[in-house]
């Protein structure tokens, strides 16, 4: 956020080893699974935290991504909106970890919207979506597309 400086001290310390979590390879897999289950025309983003974050960040992709783990007519997301406005953006965020958890992913396992909207918690995204993907397989209710090794059952 703009109002947010940096941190300094044991701040600085902290947010370092919450950023040495960020799995680089974990977040190849991620994109890939989340543009395979969508199975629409999302576009890849550029390697690199800064930009998985930049595209999860409005909160469409993730929003279509849980709609896609449902049948056809069972989603849980009414209506996905593209808007610029930073609180729908963070509406969509909060939608999408409700259906999460909805969905059968722990409360332990969810991030907050800050972690995602801020970037201050990359890597707690990742496990998100990494518990997801794990549901998505356990459920096997033919939803789930991609490789099913891809997660832990």
């Amino acid at each position: 956020m703009a109002n947010r400086g940096p941190s300094y001290g044991l701040s600085r310390e902290v947010q370092e080893k919450i950023e040495q979590k960020y799995d680089a390879d974990l977040e190849n897999k991620l994109v890939d699974w989340i543009i395979l289950q969508c199975a629409e025309d999302i576009e890849h983003p550029p390697p690199g935290r800064a930009h998985f974050q930049q595209w999860l960040m409005d909160g469409t992709v993730l929003c279509k991504l849980i709609n896609s783990l449902y049948p056809p007519g069972q989603e849980p997301i009414a209506k996905i909106s593209e808007s610029k406005m930073a609180f729908k953006q963070m509406e969509q965020i909060s939608q999408f970890l409700k259906a999460a958890e909805t969905y059968g992913v722990r409360t332990t396992d969810i991030f907050q919207t800050v972690d995602l909207w801020e970037g201050k918690d990359m890597a707690a995204v990742q496990r998100t979506l990494m518990a997801l993907g794990s549901v998505a397989v356990t459920k096997d209710d033919g939803c789930y597309r991609g490789e099913p090794s891809w997660f832990h059952r």
